[in-house]
This record gives structure tokens, sequence and C-alpha cells, in this order.
């Protein structure tokens, strides 16, 4: 059953990978485990895959640990940009009738095919993050999003020049309307005057708008030209490109998302660009979940990892918010005390 804990800080460890190609186009990574009885994880990314420096790598990061700590052997698949539907649950299907358990869908876009899969094979447990499934044998691995972004707003509000502050979503989908409310409600509330203009990059079941760096970047440069100097992209792999033209600029900020962008190797040399990351910790609760399948114990059910257990946060890397850390800290405080209430919608 599911279990609802504080949220521990993750460690992260590296382990030796083989890579190969499957014939639907997707990559397939495999590591081996500690040997007979071993945990076996299935991980199905969603497009960009491990290595997109956002969400996919903090969902990696959770299977790093796994590895390192519970001994897990592992196979990692990755969407590919324009699939169907049954390219969904053929994967899913896969890694379930090749033994693995869990089996974790990342990204709301598998829903659909783990209540289908889940039917199917309900020895297996399935992780599901960023949605929620009803089935018995899924954990449903949810985020408070809005309210990280919330203080992302608050933090964009007291570093921008002029008030003129952009938003860029992968795609305009609920949950990244939810980073949009959070964040535009923390920027009116901490400076009424400011101004956001919101943006996204694809729209409905185009998903193009999560794995496209270059249309993260036109639509930083587009909102930069037009006297915008502060930019937070909940884009997925496309937000990299859009910290890479608020980096081109002098004097603008980027806001990154799900890991501490600031921190990932193939963004280290716009660092000093970004203000702060809202963290989404995926890799907690796939490591929640991994070892709660290895202690014959699976997570099942919903649970909303929050602001209050840490589930989301701001990034510190830099230091660049220490000039406004004590009004994040109050800001913080009164929404997980209840003073204030995030809005999910626009």
């Amino acid at each position: 059953m599911r279990r609802v804990s504080k949220i521990a800080a993750a460690s992260v460890a590296t382990a030796a990978l083989a890579l190969t190609a499957t014939a639907c186009g997707e990559s397939s990574t495999e590591s081996s485990g500690s040997g007979k009885g071993e945990l076996r994880i299935g991980m199905a990314y969603d497009v960009g895959g491990r290595g997109d420096n956002s969400f996919n790598d903090s969902a990696a990061r959770g299977l790093d640990r796994a590895k390192s700590e519970l001994g897990a052997a592992t196979k990692e698949l990755t969407a590919k940009a324009g699939e169907t539907p049954a390219d969904r649950e053929q994967r899913l299907a896969s890694l379930a009738e090749g033994g693995y358990n869990p089996v974790v869908g990342v990204g709301f876009a598998y829903k659909d095919a783990i209540d289908k899969v889940a039917a199917k094979f309900p020895k297996t447990t399935f992780g599901l993050i960023d949605s929620v499934s009803q089935h018995k044998n899924v954990d449903s691995i949810v985020f408070t999003e809005e309210q990280g972004s919330y203080l992302a707003g608050v933090a964009a509000a007291l570093k921008s020049k002029d008030g003129k502050i952009g938003f860029i979503g992968g795609v305009d989908l609920p949950l990244i309307k939810k980073f949009a409310a959070g964040f535009q409600q923390g920027v009116k509330e901490t400076d009424p005057k400011a101004s956001v203009q919101i943006q996204y990059l694809s729209t409905g079941s185009d998903l193009s708008g999560f794995g496209s760096p270059d249309k993260g970047k036109a639509a930083a440069k587009g909102m930069l030209d037009k006297g915008i100097d502060v930019v937070f992209a909940a884009a997925g792999g496309s937000g990299a490109g859009a910290i890479e033209a608020v980096a081109a600029k002098k004097g603008t900020w980027a806001i990154g998302v799900d890991s501490d962008q600031a921190k990932d190797p193939a963004l280290s040399k716009y660092a000093s660009s970004i203000m702060t990351s809202v963290v989404k910790n995926v890799d907690t609760g796939v490591f929640e979940l991994a070892k709660s399948v290895k202690d014959g114990k699976p997570l099942t059910g919903t649970h909303a990892y929050s602001l209050a257990e840490d589930g989301v946060s701001l990034t510190t890397t830099g230091g660049h918010l220490k000039d406004v850390q004590a009004k994040l800290d109050e800001a913080k405080k009164k929404i997980t005390d209840g003073t204030i209430k995030v809005r999910t919608t626009l």
C-alpha cells in the first residue's frame, strides 16, 4: 500500500551501461544486477530519454540510485517522436513480459497505456509519473508543481529589473498549465505591476514541444527581444534552447525545471545565467517504488510529493537567490501552512 513519508535526499550513482537499438526505433539500455533473485526495474522514458537535462534525467537518477543501493538490474526504453499509443503499450508490455517489476512509465503520456497493460499484468507493479491510474497495481507518483512554480514566480518578480517576465510551456496541457498558473500567481502577488507572457511550443497531442531545443530557443529569443529579462521554461528538453538564448543576452535570467539545470554538464557553460530551477524529485518517487517492491510491500495508490515534503523545491546553485532568500522562505511557509493557496489553473 502507498507509504507517505518525508522525502529523503537522493544520492546519485552511475553504472556501466550497454546501449542497443530496438526495431521500432526507440533506444534500449540494459544493466546487470547483483544476481539470482535480483530486483529488475523496467523504465519507459518519454521522448528525449536519459540525457534530456530535465524530466527524464530526474527519473534516471532514481534508477541509478536503485542500481547502486539495491543492486537492481534495469532495462531502459525511450519513446520516439510521433509514435502511436500502441507503441507505448507495446513498450510497457515488453518490459512486464521480460520479468521487470516494477515497470515505470515516465510522464503523463503513459497514462492510457499503463491502464491497459496493468490490467493484463496484475502481478506486476507499475509506476506512473505525473498522472493517476485507478488500477490496484499502479503507484501514481505526482507532484505539486504549482507550489514550486509559485516560489519561482516570487524570485522572478524580485529579480526582474522592469517586471517583464516570460513563461514557456512545452505543450499546452493541464500539467504544464499548473506550472504556468503557480508561476504567474507568484509573480503577480509579489509585484502586481509585473506582467507575465505565456507561450506554448505545441498543443494537443503534438508533444514535440518537449523535445525541440530549437523551438525553445526561438521562443525565448522572441521574449528577450520584447524586453523580458526572466524566462521560466517548463518544456522538458526544449528548455535547454531557452537557457541558451537567455545566456546570450547579458543581464537576463533563465529558470530551469525538473532537475538542477545549472549542474547539468551539458548546460554548465550557461550556469551563471540560470537563476534557479524548479525541481521535482522524480528520482525519490522512483527509488521509493523500487525499494518497496524489493521489500515485498509494493507501493500503490496516489501520493502527491509536495512542497512541505520537499517533493518540489527551488535550487540554490550559484547563490543567485541569496538576496531574496528571506522572502522565498516566507512565501514557502505561507504555502505549507495554508495561508497561500496556489492555483493549478490560469
